[in-house]
C-alpha cells in the first residue's frame, strides 16, 4: 500500500491531465489529417489539391438543375475535373453524383487528355468504357472531334462540364465548339456548368487570323481572353461561329461570388501538364515554346513553370527530362537542359515575351528556332516574323492592340460576371 501526501497527489494528477490533454491532441490531428484528405471513393484521387477550399465561389451543382434533367436521356461532356463539391474537402465526381440521383447516364464524351485526365498532350484517345461506372466513353479527341448524329440519338440532353484556363490554344474550347455544334444540328438541348477561369484577369495577345485556324485555334479571339467557359459558349452562339449559323439551344449554370478578378486556385489540375497555380498563370506566356526547339518543363515536375534548352548558354538551373506522367517522349528526353527557373517570379497579368525574345537571341541556330506549329499558337505568322526582325516585346505588343479593343466591344455583350 502505497500513502500519497498532497505534493504528490497534486503532481500525480497533474501528470495525468497533461498526459490525456497530449493524447487527445494527437488523436484530433490524426483525425483532421485524414478528414482533410477524405476523397469521395468514386472521384479521381491522384489529382487533387486543397489549397482553394476556402474559396467563397459557388460552382453550380446538379440541385441547381436537376428539374432540367429528371427522366431525361443523359450525356456527359466531361474529364477528370468535372467534380461536385461535397462536405468540406471532398469532391465526387459528376457521374457518380448523377447515378446516386438516379439520373439516367447514357455515355461520357471525353476531349483531349481522356476522360480520366492521364493522356499525353496531342495522344489519340480511344473509346471505350469507363472502368469505375461502366459506361461508354467516346473520345472527341483525334478525328473524332464532334458527336455524330448516331452518337447523339439516344440522348435528350447533354451535359458539359470541363475546367478550362482562359486560353485559346487549350484545346477544351474547341471541343465546347464542335459539341454546340453538334447539340445544335441535332436538335438536343446542351447544359454548360460554367466555372471559374484562373487566367480571367486579363486580356491579351495576338488575333487568330482565319488561315490560321485550327483545333488550338477555332475563333478570331486573343490568345488570353477573359471569359469563362460559360460566357465563351454564348459568344460561340452569339457570334454565329458554328458551322451554316446553326444556334445551339444553351442553358449555361452561373457562378456565384465570382468576378473577372476574383483569384481562383483549382482544386484539381486540368491536364496532367499544368500541375498547379505557377504553371497555368505562366502557360499563356510558356506555352509559345511548343512551336520552338525549347522545352518548357515536360516531362519534369515543373511543366510550364521552366523553360531551356541543351544549347542555350550554362547557368546555375538545368534538368533533364524524362518519360513521366502526361510526356512520354518529352524534348530532350535524357539530355541536360540549362535555361531558367520561374518558380518564383510575381504573378503575370499579361503575357511575357521576354523569355521567348531571349531565347530565339541566344539561339545559334535562328533558322531552326520556330516549327510550324508556331503559327497555329500565336494565330499568325507575324509574331514570329516580328521576333525575327528584332522587333521589342513592347513593339510586338502595340501591333495587338487595335485587335484586342475591338474583341472588348464583342467580349461585353456575352459577360455574366463583372
Amino acid at each position: 500500500m502505497i500513502n500519497f501526501n498532497f505534493k504528490n497527489t497534486y503532481f500525480f494528477w497533474v501528470s495525468i491531465l497533461v498526459f490525456t490533454l497530449i493524447s487527445c491532441k494527437d488523436k484530433s490531428t490524426s483525425e483532421n489529417a485524414t478528414n482533410n484528405t477524405q476523397i469521395s471513393q468514386n472521384t479521381v484521387h491522384d489529382s487533387l489539391s486543397l489549397s482553394d477550399i476556402s474559396s467563397d465561389i459557388i460552382i453550380s451543382t446538379p440541385v441547381n438543375y436537376l428539374s432540367l434533367i429528371k427522366q431525361k436521356r443523359i450525356g456527359i461532356v466531361g474529364n477528370h475535373t468535372s467534380v461536385v463539391k461535397n462536405k468540406i474537402n471532398t469532391f465526387t465526381h459528376l457521374v457518380d453524383t448523377l447515378i446516386s440521383l438516379n439520373i439516367d447516364i447514357k455515355k461520357v464524351f471525353a476531349p483531349e487528355h481522356g476522360f480520366r485526365g492521364k493522356a499525353d498532350a496531342g495522344e489519340k484517345i480511344a473509346d471505350g468504357k469507363d472502368p469505375i461506372t461502366g459506361l461508354p466513353t467516346i473520345s472527341l479527341y483525334g478525328k473524332n472531334k464532334k458527336p455524330s448524329s448516331e452518337q447523339l440519338k439516344d440522348l435528350d440532353i447533354i451535359i458539359f462540364d470541363i475546367q478550362d484556363v482562359g486560353t485559346r490554344f487549350y484545346t477544351y474550347i474547341s471541343t465546347l465548339h464542335y459539341v454546340m455544334e453538334a447539340c445544335a444540328e441535332a436538335n438536343i438541348p446542351l447544359i454548360v456548368i460554367d466555372r471559374p477561369n484562373p487566367n480571367g484577369h486579363y486580356i491579351d495577345g495576338p488575333m487568330r487570323e482565319e488561315k490560321y485556324k485550327s483545333f488550338v485555334g477555332m475563333h478570331p479571339v486573343p490568345i488570353v481572353y477573359g471569359m469563362t467557359i460559360g460566357e465563351y459558349a454564348q459568344m460561340i452562339n452569339g457570334e454565329k461561329w458554328l458551322e451554316n449559323d446553326v444556334k445551339c439551344d444553351l442553358t449555361v449554370m452561373p457562378l456565384k461570388n465570382y468576378t473577372h478578378q476574383t483569384p481562383y486556385s483549382l482544386p484539381i489540375k486540368p491536364s496532367p501538364n499544368l500541375p498547379n497555380d505557377v504553371s497555368i498563370n505562366l502557360y499563356p506566356s510558356l506555352c509559345f515554346f511548343e512551336g520552338t526547339d525549347i522545352s518548357a518543363g515536360r516531362g519534369t515536375e515543373m511543366q510550364f513553370q521552366i523553360f531551356g534548352a541543351p544549347f542555350l548558354p550554362k547557368g546555375n538551373f538545368t534538368f533533364k527530362p524524362q518519360s513521366n506522367e502526361g510526356a512520354k517522349n518529352p524534348k530532350f528526353k535524357g539530355e541536360l537542359c540549362y535555361g531558367k527557373d520561374l518558380r518564383t517570379v510575381k504573378k503575370l497579368n499579361s503575357i511575357n515575351l521576354e523569355w521567348l525574345i531571349e531565347t530565339f537571341n541566344e539561339s545559334k541556330d535562328k533558322e531552326n528556332f520556330f516549327n510550324n506549329f508556331m503559327p497555329k499558337l500565336a494565330g499568325t505568322k507575324k509574331m514570329q516574323q516580328q521576333i525575327e526582325q528584332g522587333l521589342s516585346s513592347e513593339e510586338i505588343k502595340k501591333t495587338w492592340q487595335a485587335d484586342i479593343e475591338n474583341f472588348k466591344k464583342i467580349r461585353l455583350k456575352y459577360l455574366i460576371y463583372n
